[in-house]
C-alpha cells in the first residue's frame, strides 16, 4: 500500500514539475523557501539548535553507548553461554545427551 501511494505521489510531482506551469510554481516555492531560510531570525534559531546539539552530544553519546552495551549483553545471553575467551558453548536442548560444541566468536571492540 505504501509503495502504491509513493508511486502515485512521485508521478504527480513529476507531472507537475514537468509542465511549464508546474515549473514556474516550483521556482516560486523554491524562492520563497530560500527567503525564509535566509531570514536572520531563522539563522539565529538554526545557530541555537546547533549549539544545543553540540552541548548535548557527549551526553547522548554516553547513553547510546550504554544502551548498545546492554543490547550486546542481552544478545549474548539469548545466543548461549559465553566465556571471556570468546567461545560459545552450544548443544541440542532437545537432546540432553547431545555433545556440547565450542565455537569461537569474534566480537568487535569499541575503540
Amino acid at each position: 500500500m505504501k509503495g502504491r501511494i509513493a508511486l502515485l505521489v512521485g508521478g504527480a510531482v513529476g507531472y507537475v514539475l514537468g509542465t511549464r506551469a508546474g515549473r514556474q510554481r516550483y521556482e516560486q516555492i523554491k524562492s520563497q523557501a530560500q527567503r525564509v531560510w535566509d531570514n536572520p531570525k531563522v539563522q539565529q534559531k538554526k545557530a541555537q539548535a546547533q549549539d544545543y546539539a553540540k552541548e548535548k552530544a557527549p551526553e547522548v553519546q554516553h547513553k547510546v553507548a550504554d544502551a548498545a552495551a546492554g543490547a550486546a549483553a542481552a544478545a549474548k545471553d539469548k545466543v548461549g553461554k559465553s566465556t571471556d575467551s570468546g567461545t560459545v558453548h552450544t548443544s541440542d536442548p532437545a537432546d540432553p545427551s547431545s555433545p556440547t560444541y565450542e565455537t569461537s566468536v569474534s566480537t568487535p571492540h569499541a575503540g
